[in-house]
């Protein structure tokens, strides 16, 4: 089934201020050589939450796509980490702030990957009943301890705090999606595990979550080169195709959302695995920003919106991962100028 009829028609940015890696060193949040490793010139940091700042982001989102309430048909919120209060429905708070209304709200985890999941899953709902209008998507992650250190909690990947939006709509937008593909690898599940058995709450096993700890276990398992293999491979399965279902090359592709991973990361799984050159790629930004759990595709999205950078005609590839394991790629077409009216907001 194909995706041809479905569209992006907004997309919202909240980023707080970004702390420069200098300060980080001087305040003695990370040794150097992990942040020179890293490639990172700064890092956002909050002091509110993920589902605050993805209510700003959807206001945002919602502005640009011209979305009145009641053509929302659906809300999916996606977090990767606490999102502010035990037992607590985020998805309803960011509908009842954002859009109010009687549609469903729900959220999704997937990781680092649960924007893209959740708009695999918005494109199945809006085709499914032709008098869905549209539907809205929020991320929004605050990455702090004592639970999570936003430096060593997962090495290698720095992590940022933001909220991010997306519009999809069956009745048209800036953008086409011509493409859209996720695929699956349980057997690395075992990544975000280990061998720690269930506990009864949450950070029973350890305080700040070690990534690290987990992830030497199945190394030791599987080895580190076939694990590096099935990562590359999953990735570049996803991306080929999303290509083929956009019916498009790799050299169509004129601009690439890539996750805001540490350097070593994002060359093994993208910039070499994919064949992708960085500069035509938003890594130059996501380094000054962190990895912003779920939110990395639609942030970088609203990114080349707000700059200017994606012209009608072109191809925009949206790449995308988490534990788990899954990986998404979709393909956009632009189809118009997308210049937004309130550009996305960091402050």
């Amino acid at each position: 089934m194909g995706v041809a009829d479905v569209y992006v028609s907004g997309v919202g940015l909240h980023l707080p201020a970004a702390m420069p890696v200098t300060e980080v060193a001087e305040r003695g949040l990370a040794d150097l050589r992990t942040i020179r490793r890293s490639g990172m010139s700064s890092v956002c940091v909050a002091d509110r939450s993920g589902p605050e700042m993805a209510v700003d982001a959807a206001r945002d989102a919602l502005r640009l796509a011209g979305a009145a309430p009641d053509e929302i048909a659906l809300v999916l919120h996606a977090g990767t980490y606490f999102q502010g209060h035990d037992l607590w429905a985020p998805a309803s708070y960011v509908q009842r702030e954002a859009v109010g209304g009687v549609c469903p709200a729900m959220e999704l985890g997937q990781l680092s990957n649960g924007g893209m999941a959740a708009m695999e899953l918005t494109v199945a709902y809006l085709r499914a009943d032709s008098s869905r209008h549209s539907a809205l998507i929020t991320t929004g992650d605050r990455f702090t301890l004592p639970g999570f250190d936003r430096w060593e909690t997962d090495p290698g990947t720095v992590c940022g705090d933001g909220g991010t939006a997306l519009v999809l709509s069956a009745a048209g937008g800036f953008a086409r999606i011509a493409g859209l593909v996720t695929v699956s690898d349980p057997t690395l599940e075992a990544m975000g595990r280990g061998d720690d058995p269930f506990a009864t709450a949450p950070l029973t096993h350890r305080s700040p979550i070690s990534v690290a700890a987990h992830r030497a276990l199945l190394v030791e398992e599987v080895g580190l080169s076939r694990l590096l293999d099935r990562i590359q491979d999953g990735q570049r399965e996803a991306y080929e195709r999303a290509l083929a279902e956009a019916g498009a090359k790799a050299a169509d592709i004129d601009r690439f959302v890539l996750p805001h991973l540490g350097r070593p990361k994002m060359d093994y799984q993208f910039f070499d695995a994919l064949g992708i050159d960085p500069a035509r790629s938003t890594w130059s930004w996501g380094r000054t920003v962190g990895h912003l759990g779920a939110g990395d595709p639609f942030a970088g999205l609203a990114h080349l919106v707000s700059t200017g950078s994606l012209l009608p005609g072109q191809l925009c590839a949206l790449i995308s991962a988490g534990g788990g394991f899954s990986w998404s790629v979709a393909i956009l077409e632009i189809l118009r100028d997308p210049s937004p009216t309130a550009g996305p907001d960091r402050g």
